[in-house]
């Protein structure tokens, strides 16, 4: 008797690697990051003001110290993955500790549109007095692109 069961017939074992299980593996971890990579933004929800400016090239490697103002002002530290909401004074402290550990590093400040600007000139000088020379201010290209 001939026929794909016959047990006097060995078969030959088989070289090839079957990768569909990968393919569907792969697959379902890329929908996977698709649908939460735009739930991984950190920071706070700053409504930034639109004005056109060039932007700033890194200099070096440094990663920046960025401290955001929300709406209702209330201070937030941020340095790299690590982000905490933090008073005037806390701030100014982490700041100028993280500026002796890494002179030079950049601060970038992040202000809501809607912050009067008198707080932002309060944690500019706070800033100042912590050793900071330079501050980057952030802003967002005006929506019509002028």
């Amino acid at each position: 008797m001939q026929g794909p069961f016959n047990r006097n017939h060995r078969r030959k074992p088989m070289a090839e690697i079957n990768v569909v299980p990968f393919i569907d593996v792969m697959l379902v971890l890329l929908v996977i990051f698709m649908i939460t990579a735009p739930m991984l933004t950190q920071g706070v929800q700053v409504d930034l003001p639109q004005v056109s400016s060039e932007p700033i090239e890194a200099l070096e490697d440094n990663e920046p110290i960025l401290i955001s103002v929300d709406r209702e002002g209330n201070y937030h530290l941020s340095l790299g993955d690590e982000s905490s909401e933090v008073t005037l004074d806390e701030m100014a402290q982490r700041v100028m500790a993280i500026l002796q550990r890494r002179p030079g590093a950049p601060v970038m400040l992040r202000g809501d549109r809607n912050v009067p600007y008198g707080e932002i000139v309060v944690l500019m000088s706070t800033l100042q007095r912590s050793g900071v020379a330079n501050v980057g201010l952030i802003s967002e290209p005006p929506q019509d692109g002028g």
